[in-house]
């Protein structure tokens, strides 16, 4: 069937309560902050604001990420990490130092660090937890094990004690850290081998456990699947981590080349190799160990990113908080994004973290205007969606759904999705039509699950694949109920308009 033709087509799956995937950890709805463009500075944190609580912290900003319900939310970066002296944003502010930022060529000026950044979380909520990266670029084991001890240790001591000086008495309590950050990247300050990370990664994860066993640790896995060293970096480095590391990392990121826009929206299917292939090298390494322990994954970066696009602001080199990395998401993007969420779905029983990059202004969700509005971009949907709807039992659904052509992946199933199982009973059917011009029929059996009716079918589609929300129009794109999803005799029957993402709840 030709892409172009608008006839209705059926893509169904089966949902059984007896074959599941794996109950969803919290943390697969994270995000990420980095000391980048304007995610801090005037995104999250910017004194004078007219909303702007005694912290300096946006409010209407703190309204949407509470919105949104991301989790583990990881800081300070990035790229920024590997250059980084966490020193240096803690203490009274205006001692502070100004340092040159070599990641992204700005002026950082420490009125934002640790202290402001867990106050940060603390007001979002109590699932906001800290996921904190460790300078393995330019430092190494000392300063990691100074920061541990200064963030969780009680008190007693110069560096636990300076921290209850800078005003916070109680401990941090920061359990996740990740171990440096892409290590392997010839852009990233401190570029090592994989023999060169693997050794440092490990004996910074012995020092830390000596502070404190309970740590959950993240070693660095490949920046990108697509780079010659992927796979090999990973057996490398966790041929030295594997014991004393719980997490792998995988960073990807996605967008529209040349107008291939059918490819873009199967996107997801690169996605769901990247994740197969680095558990396949975890097991392996495992294997050869004779390991029982099974290592998780951290996909602790993931979007829509337009890295080819030039930007459209002018920036200067040391900038303080340039606009940087500010895309602004179509309802084409949105869709994409959804099948991504999708993903990390189904594979719940291997993804413990997931963190989208990021979080305001820079690929965001949340856009801010300097002593303005905010507003929700048109991935900010399926991301809130999915945060709110998709806790509890990933059930295991396997598609059958008519394909269309890629250039890049061959056939490609029109139908994405998942379903999860709620603490209620309810379930939670997440689909994506990928089809660009027909709607979709879906049909879902329901076995041994005692549902009655649709609560609810929400759409993210326009008319207008590059729709968008501004400045100027806030709301353009908004999700809207869909027409006709019906419960009868077991089976769920929708139709899922042409690209879009589709959230349909039964109890």
């Amino acid at each position: 069937m030709s892409h172009t033709e608008r006839t209705t087509c059926t893509a169904r799956f089966t949902v059984d309560p007896d074959f599941t995937v794996g109950p969803v950890d919290p943390r697969l709805f994270g995000s990420f902050v980095e000391h980048l463009g304007r995610c801090v500075y005037t995104g999250i944190h910017e004194p004078g604001h007219p909303t702007a609580d005694e912290d300096g912290l946006r409010t209407d900003v703190l309204e949407l990420v509470r919105e949104l319900g991301v989790t583990a939310i990881r800081y300070p970066g990035g790229n920024f990490v590997s250059g980084y002296r966490w020193e240096d944003g803690t203490g009274p502010v205006g001692e502070r130092p100004r340092r040159l930022d070599v990641a992204w060529r700005t002026t950082e000026t420490n009125r934002f660090g640790l202290g402001e950044f867990i106050a940060f979380l603390r007001k979002v909520g109590p699932e906001a937890e800290p996921m904190m990266a460790l300078n393995l670029g330019t430092r190494g084991i000392p300063e990691a094990m100074d920061l541990v001890e200064y963030a969780n240790h009680p008190g007693g001591t110069e560096l636990s004690d300076r921290r209850i000086a800078h005003g916070a008495k109680d401990p941090y309590g920061i359990r996740l850290w990740c171990l440096g950050n892409e290590m392997d990247g010839t852009w990233q300050t401190g570029q090592k081998t994989a023999e060169e990370y693997g050794r440092l990664a490990a004996q910074t994860a012995r020092a830390l456990r000596q502070i404190d066993p309970g740590l959950e640790l993240v070693a660095c896995g490949s920046s990108a699947r697509g780079l010659p060293t992927f796979a090999a970096w990973e057996a490398t480095v966790l041929a030295e981590t594997y014991e004393v590391v719980d997490h792998v990392s995988l960073h990807a990121y996605y967008e529209e080349v040349d107008g291939d826009r059918d490819s873009f929206l199967a996107s997801a299917v690169d996605m769901e190799a990247f994740i197969k292939e680095v558990v396949a090298t975890c097991d392996h390494v495992g294997a050869r160990l004779k390991s029982p322990k099974k290592l998780t994954l951290s996909f602790d970066e993931w979007n829509v990113w337009y890295q080819r696009r030039p930007n459209p602001h002018p920036v200067a080199d040391w900038q303080e908080a340039p606009r940087l990395l500010e895309d602004v998401y179509t309802v084409t993007d949105a869709v994409v994004f959804g099948t991504l969420l999708i993903t990390l779905l189904r594979h719940a029983d291997r993804v413990a973290v997931a963190c989208l990059a990021q979080l305001v202004n820079v690929i965001a969700p949340i856009m801010t205007e300097p002593g303005g509005p905010a507003w929700r971009q048109t991935t900010f949907f399926p991301f809130a969606q999915a945060s709110r709807y998709g806790r509890g039992t990933v059930l295991d659904v396997r598609v059958d759904s008519p394909a269309y052509p890629t250039e890049r992946y061959g056939d490609v199933p029109l139908l994405h999705a998942t379903a999860v199982r709620g603490e209620d009973g309810g379930v939670t059917v997440f689909a994506v039509n990928r089809g660009r011009n027909a709607p979709l029929d879906l049909a879902v059996a329901l076995r041994g699950l005692d549902l009655g009716r649709v609560v609810e079918h929400s759409v993210l589609a326009d008319s207008d694949p590059e729709a968008r929300n501004t400045l100027d129009e806030p709301e353009r794109v908004v999700p809207h109920a869909g027409e006709g999803a019906t419960l009868v005799d077991g089976t769920l029957r929708a139709v899922l308009e042409p690209m879009s993402w589709n959230v349909i709840r039964l109890l």
